[in-house]
């Protein structure tokens, strides 16, 4: 569980994996106490992925890390639509563009050597397209057209995440090892697999369902995986990359701004520099709309194993403008505590219980009953306990009313 971790060493002192109950499953504890602030663990995917559409309309990032590969003023111009924006404090940009390599076959780019190198080694020779990656009749591309059509922005999940799985499987000299990792992920009923198909492709997604199955395996099929490739099993495979996929968002402009935020600046430089970049999110808001960054997901083993709350005490970030996943902690964390994320962000986590419970139930399939829910669970029974006596009182005192005016009467 914590070998893609950075330091699994240091990571398994601190926190273990516990088996909860039936109902949730596994759940991530602490082992000694961490304070607000401090990092849990830093862990890259098994597998991860860019959003076809977020690739399609040029959000550039690295094939393998996902990266951000515009630096922060290509990425401004390009999402502002201001051709010659000019930033200010350029050097401190992280993106280095004469470190970036691609594919010699079929020119898909790297941010460097290393994660080249990287996605050889794990997926890439199985996916390469060569010569090919431009044709629209090649299995893979036909594949990743399909997916298109059936799974507008905002995106959520990739069927090339399912691609990696199965090409890192076919690459691995150890492929029952590989087999044992995905394992490892949360897995659902026949019915809750039809829902999470349902979610992710819409009223049609039987025929849809069976159409990508159909190109998948003209694509992808190996013998070693042939469970994967039955109907069955490739619904299994599609209802756990939706359920246990993890947004992954990456932008270099983004990092460009908490280092200008960073900056000492005297009072004025510094109000000027905040003037800039408040207009230039307006711009790109009036430009882009809220598609900023370079977006994807990925399988994070450790991380996979939280639980939801609506009052976490920990938040998984993105701040190396990578796939490194870095879970913190929100709040003093005590030995023994379960470590929690929320899978709703801040304005959903402030909605009504019965608000909240019907977005985790209609995207996640299950009820919440972290404390939060359980206090306003009782809070509401009192509410309806009390309201039933006040319906009582008043039908009582309406009984003792029409009682005084039947004596009047007689």
């Amino acid at each position: 569980m914590f070998s893609f971790c950075v330091d699994p060493g240091k990571v398994a002192g601190g926190v273990e994996v516990r088996f909860i109950d039936n109902v949730k499953g596994k759940g991530l504890f602490a082992k000694k106490s961490i304070k607000k602030g401090d990092s849990i663990f830093i862990e890259r995917p098994l597998v991860s992925a860019q959003f076809l559409w977020n690739a399609l309309y040029k959000y550039k990032a690295c094939e393998y890390c996902l990266r951000a590969l515009e630096t922060a003023e290509e990425n401004a111009r390009r999402l502002s639509g201001i051709p010659g924006l000019n930033l200010p404090h350029p050097e401190l940009c992280r993106v280095r563009p004469e470190l970036h390599q691609a594919c010699p076959q079929c020119q898909v780019m790297y941010c460097s050597s290393e994660c080249r190198q990287a996605a050889a080694d794990q997926y890439h020779k199985v996916l390469c397209l060569g010569p090919s990656h431009e044709d629209p009749d090649h299995p893979i591309n036909k594949l990743k057209d399909a997916w298109r059509t059936m799974h507008y922005p905002p995106e959520t999940s990739s069927i090339m995440l399912m691609a990696r799985m199965v090409a890192a499987v076919k690459q691995a000299k150890d492929k029952a090892h590989w087999q044992k990792l995905f394992s490892h992920f949360c897995s659902r009923t026949a019915n809750e697999e039809e829902e999470i198909a349902h979610k992710l492709l819409g009223e049609q997604f039987r025929g849809q369902l069976a159409l990508l199955h159909s190109l998948f395996s003209e694509a992808l099929y190996d013998d070693h995986l042939s469970r994967w490739f039955v109907p069955e099993g490739f619904r299994s495979l599609f209802a756990l990359v939706g359920t246990n996929g993890q947004g992954i968002g990456t932008s270099s402009l983004s990092q460009w701004v908490h280092a200008c935020d960073a900056l000492e600046l005297p009072a004025q430089q510094r109000e000027q520099l905040d003037s800039f970049i408040d207009q230039l999110y307006k711009d790109i808001e009036k430009e882009t709309g809220d598609f900023l960054n370079c977006e994807g997901s990925g399988l994070f083993m450790l991380q996979s194993s939280c639980n939801h709350s609506c009052i976490p005490n920990a938040e998984a970030s993105f701040p190396d403008n990578n796939f490194l996943l870095h879970l913190s902690a929100l709040s003093d964390i005590s030995p023994g505590e379960e470590i929690c994320i929320s899978y709703l962000d801040c304005c959903q986590r402030d909605r009504s219980r019965h608000s909240r419970h019907k977005i985790l139930r209609e995207n996640y399939l299950f009820v919440c009953s972290c404390p939060k829910c359980v206090s306003q669970m009782d809070e509401l029974d009192m509410t309806s306990e009390e309201e039933d006596e006040e319906e009582g009182e008043a039908e009582g005192e309406t009984e003792g009313d029409e009682m005084e005016d039947e004596m009047t009467d007689v």
